[in-house]
């Protein structure tokens, strides 16, 4: 799930994390014209669960912020499958421009 970190906050809390402006992506993601922000990565999360993983949707929350990503919940398979998902677009220049471009393609807008 590299470059994404799982950790329990708490007893039974967990959240997936993603130091944004971090990943090996990031220029692809300003040649696209995005910001690899937070609240980007949580725009590509959104995405990935609407149309490829609909049965992760409801199982955790978002956090974003300007310089991480947070998606957190007490359902840790549910953040350990959205992490294994986000791994690919988090390390993967042609997946992260297939996800802009499936964004551009359904309406979709990121909040960078």
């Amino acid at each position: 799930m590299t470059p994404l970190k799982l950790i329990e906050t708490d007893a039974g809390k967990y959240s997936l994390l993603l130091n944004a402006g971090g990943t090996g992506v990031d220029e692809v993601v300003y040649e696209l014209g995005h910001e690899p922000s937070g609240y980007f990565w949580a725009g590509v999360a959104r995405l990935i669960v609407e149309h490829e993983a609909p049965g992760l949707a409801g199982r955790f929350a978002y956090d974003p912020e300007a310089g991480m990503f947070c998606a957190y919940g007490t359902d840790r398979a549910a953040l350990a499958e959205l992490g294994e998902l986000m791994s690919g677009p988090a390390t993967g220049a042609d997946r992260v421009r297939a996800l802009v471009a499936l964004a551009a393609a359904t309406g979709f807008e990121f909040d960078d």
